[in-house]
């Protein structure tokens, strides 16, 4: 069984990030969906509440674990003994970014491969940013987009959000 880590910051998943999931587990036996930091990112999301979330959204996909991911994803390839790194190209300005962090991690650890995969062409214009500036205004509006899992997260989100 080949094992690959899906890594992102997830915040929140989005149907774009499990359509990208369903394919790499059609590909390869077991998914390891690696949740990050975010670089320096402002999350809305705390890593607790990304995992917790993303958990439930994969629960009942067989051969799906989530972790969350320290240090240098060519360092926890090597921990966990997986071949590939999957990563979702929607748009061209994507695949800079991507090529770039395939060949540095290529350097890092030369034992394993990036994959690139493209979601449905529905999900193309989706990302995590766009739901939560979306979101921000009108939750609902990013209901075809997101789990009910994660509507639910961010309704309580801005409820909590209100009330400050």
């Amino acid at each position: 069984m080949i094992k690959v880590v899906y890594p992102g910051t997830f915040d929140p998943i989005s149907l774009g990030h499990i359509d990208l999931i369903k394919r790499a587990k059609a590909l390869f036996g077991e998914v390891i969906v690696a949740i990050s930091t975010g670089d320096g990112k402002k999350t809305l999301f705390s890593k607790e509440e990304r995992l917790e979330i993303t958990r439930k959204v994969l629960a009942e996909m067989e051969g799906v674990q989530v972790v969350y991911l320290e240090g240098l994803i060519a360092d926890f390839v090597k921990h966990v003994n997986a071949k590939a790194v999957i990563r979702g190209l929607r748009v061209v300005s994507d695949f800079d970014y991507e090529f770039q962090m395939a060949n540095i991690n290529r350097h890092l650890n030369p034992k394993f491969e990036t994959i690139f995969l493209t979601p449905d062409e529905k999900y193309t214009c989706l990302s995590s940013t766009m739901i939560r500036q979306v979101s921000k205004i009108d939750p609902y509006r990013v209901a075809g987009y997101v789990h009910s899992v994660v509507l639910e997260a961010l309704l309580t989100k801005q409820q909590v959000g209100l009330s400050d």
